[in-house]
């Protein structure tokens, strides 16, 4: 089959294609013919050495060995099964729950053997991937691409959600609101919990389309004083921020909270280190959550509501497995609407 790897950590002159073995399944595993991965922040990270320090970066503290197949977000059909796996499963579209671990029901993200396909097994830019069959979904849509989108995104964003416990009628802000776990964020807190969302874009030119994923109110980050925009529009201080930008709206995100307000972050695009005072936490009563991946039983909640049409696929591009490089390049710029997709 035709895969893509990470040789090293850096840049990426790092992916290469090859050819290599068809992955044979264990006895509880499935084969999946993958028909399309969405890309994620994740494998690129994994492959600049960003989550880690040192020589070692990765999921697991003792950093990916390589070379390693990235992707974790996959849709697909089960063409083998192993000998414990029941016959049922053959021929089924699914999309792949992105981890194992030991963790007991509500805790499995937060487990230390958590292990993450793309990191710690190879995963999705590649023609077959191997996976346990019990971690394995029912597709939420007829479609491939857009079945492909919500795994790692969807499962972090609704995490974020639940997190902070959005309540009807609340006013969440969205940072980052046009990427992938972003948009998202704007569709399960307004169409799903019933919030209103003002969502913060790089380009106002993508205002009425984040308006029709559920957005009262658009706002852009370069604005000369975002905070009193924000403050303005929503008539107050809003409840919660759910942020995937990181230092470069951190310090607005915490002025435009109310007293006893929430934030949760699942990325720092925007910076990953920032300046806190402390006394803005305490005197505001700021609850603080990070926040990545999620539970079973959320990816669950996750694809019911997706496949009730109340979260729909946001997708930017999609590009041939063979232009991987290509395809990281173009996701790492601004301005994007959605996600980026890898059909092998």
């Amino acid at each position: 089959m035709k895969s893509v790897q990470v040789t090293g950590y850096g840049d990426v002159d790092k992916l290469e294609l090859v050819d290599q073995a068809i992955p044979e399944p264990t006895e509880t595993e499935v084969l999946i013919k993958v028909k399309a991965c969405a890309i994620n922040n994740t494998e690129i990270w994994m492959r600049e050495g960003a989550y880690g320090v040192g020589s070692k970066s990765g999921w697991r503290p003792e950093g990916v060995q390589f070379p390693r197949t990235p992707g974790s977000d996959i849709a697909g059909t089960v063409v083998e099964i192993g000998k414990a796996v029941d016959k049922s499963m053959l021929e089924k579209d699914v999309v792949l729950f992105p981890f194992t671990s030991s963790g007991k029901p509500g805790l499995e993200h937060i487990a230390e053997d958590m292990s993450f396909i793309g990191s710690e097994y190879d995963g999705g830019y590649a023609e077959y991937v191997a996976w346990p069959a019990d971690l394995c979904f029912d597709m939420p849509l007829a479609d491939y691409t857009e079945s492909s989108v919500f795994t790692v995104s969807g499962l972090t964003a609704w995490h974020m959600n639940e997190q902070i416990h959005v309540q009807p009628g609340e006013t969440i802000l969205v940072t980052g609101a046009n990427g992938g776990v972003g948009s998202l964020n704007v569709q399960i807190a307004a169409k799903v919990f019933g919030a209103k969302v003002i969502a913060i874009v790089g380009d106002l030119a993508l205002e009425d389309e984040m308006k029709k994923l559920g957005a009262s109110h658009v706002l852009s980050y370069k604005s000369g004083d975002l905070a009193e925009e924000i403050i303005q529009v929503n008539g107050g201080p809003v409840d919660s921020v759910l942020d995937v930008v990181g230092d470069a709206l951190f310090a607005t995100s915490l002025n435009v909270l109310k007293k006893g307000g929430k934030f949760c972050i699942s990325g720092s695009a925007g910076g990953q280190k920032t300046e806190l005072d402390f006394r803005t936490v305490y005197l505001k009563h700021i609850t603080l959550y990070g926040s990545v991946l999620g539970t079973r039983a959320e990816f669950k909640r996750l694809l019911q509501a997706v496949s009730e049409g109340k979260i729909n696929p946001v997708i930017d591009r999609t590009f041939p497995l063979e232009e991987a490089r290509k395809a990281q390049l173009y996701f790492k710029k601004a301005g994007k609407l959605g996600k980026v997709v890898l059909l092998p």
